[in-house]
């Protein structure tokens, strides 16, 4: 078992980098995400029961949304993909500071290669990681423009 948990502290309030996570048709905005689409909408818009299709050059996903708490809990599940791994889960979890957001972001999987599972999970952490620190950053910064368009 391998669990990625980025943790970063955000200049945006936890409702606006909620609703820029939760946002699943517009991942593609962020430099981690090469394409997206909403494949089923949830209960609510973009809530539990939603499934999106997202891509990463070659590397596909379908996931679907397990927890929908605004603006504090965000949590899903990968249903398929072309990488060889068995997702246990995601949850993305915020909560406010005084200067913005503490964001906790952990995902854990299981590479289905065994006799690579090691250092094939080792690679794929690393990406995750990598993949998860940029879509925080674009979402403070996708937050904090929607905040001064908004007030402006």
């Amino acid at each position: 078992m391998t669990e990625v948990r980025v943790e970063m502290e955000l200049a945006a309030q936890p409702e606006a980098v909620f609703d820029v996570l939760a946002d699943h048709g517009s991942y593609d905005r962020m430099r981690a995400i090469s394409t997206s689409q909403l494949t089923r909408d949830g209960e609510v818009h973009n809530g539990t029961g939603t499934v999106r299709l997202l891509t990463k050059g070659p590397i596909r996903f379908e996931e679907e949304i397990t927890t929908f708490e605004r603006p504090n809990r965000l949590g899903y599940q990968i249903l398929t993909t072309n990488i060889p791994l068995r997702h246990d889960g995601g949850l993305i979890q915020l909560e406010a500071t005084p200067t913005g957001t503490r964001v906790l972001w952990t995902s854990t999987f299981h590479s289905t290669v065994p006799l690579l599972a090691g250092p094939t999970g080792a690679l794929m952490a690393t990406s995750l990681r990598r993949g998860f620190r940029r879509m925080l950053e674009d979402a403070e910064r996708f937050a904090r423009k929607d905040a001064a368009d908004r007030s402006s």
